[in-house]
């Protein structure tokens, strides 16, 4: 019996080498059980979701969307001063940034647009269906498949430049509030005075809405 106990552990140890297997490990060690989000978004969980957001019953989209759409001109003020770098954490397939990006390229702003998202489909996905935009303005499209602070860190190590970091779709409810101020403090470090963080929050609702 010890000997079947020592070679499990053995495996373990060997298997907790990769990130994934480890935050398997800590999330099924908790209580509640829990398993990051981020897992879910692979190829296959980030088409699935798109087509949820798509449902009139996830309201959050459309919400957004019009919330974009009413104060887009403000935002354009905001970030009008010279060329700027727009990095949006979770970007998926970028609908809602699209009425963002198209208003600045009208407005002839000049920036790079990077989006971020772990699903490296998703990534390619929506800088493929960028290119015709950005081929006729000022906007480059660089993205980045990495898990958020990754790419934060990366592009910390770009040159200098302003920044507006989004982070829309209330994602941040996808952390336990724990979890979410960690979030929030960890950008706050990789910002320099003077950028910006624009997020998209949903207010309390009933719980028989959300379920």
């Amino acid at each position: 019996m010890s000997s079947t106990k020592r070679a499990i552990s053995g495996k373990t140890r060997r298997a907790v080498n990769s990130p994934f297997a480890r935050d398997v490990l800590a999330g099924l060690s908790r209580r509640p059980k829990s398993l990051s989000s981020m897992y879910f978004y692979d190829e296959k969980g980030s088409r699935l979701f798109q087509q949820i957001t798509e449902l009139d019953e996830y309201y959050l989209t459309g919400a957004e969307r019009e919330i974009l759409q009413t104060h887009c001109s403000r935002l354009a003020e905001r970030l009008s001063a010279g060329s700027f770098r727009l990095v949006e954490l979770g970007a998926g397939d970028g609908r809602i940034t699209k009425v963002l990006l198209r208003h600045f390229v009208e407005r002839g702003l000049q920036f790079e647009y990077v989006p971020v998202d772990i699903c490296e489909e998703a990534v390619v996905g929506l800088t493929d269906s960028l290119r015709p935009l950005a081929a006729e303005s000022k906007m480059r499209v660089d993205g980045m498949a990495a898990e958020y602070f990754e790419a934060l860190a990366a592009l910390s190590q770009r040159e200098p430049q302003p920044t507006c970091v989004l982070f829309l779709g209330s994602n941040l409810g996808n952390f336990q509030p724990a979890g979410a101020r960690r979030f929030l403090s960890g950008v706050r470090q990789t910002l320099r005075p003077g950028d910006r963080l624009l997020i998209g929050l949903d207010l309390k609702k009933d719980p028989e809405a959300l379920i």
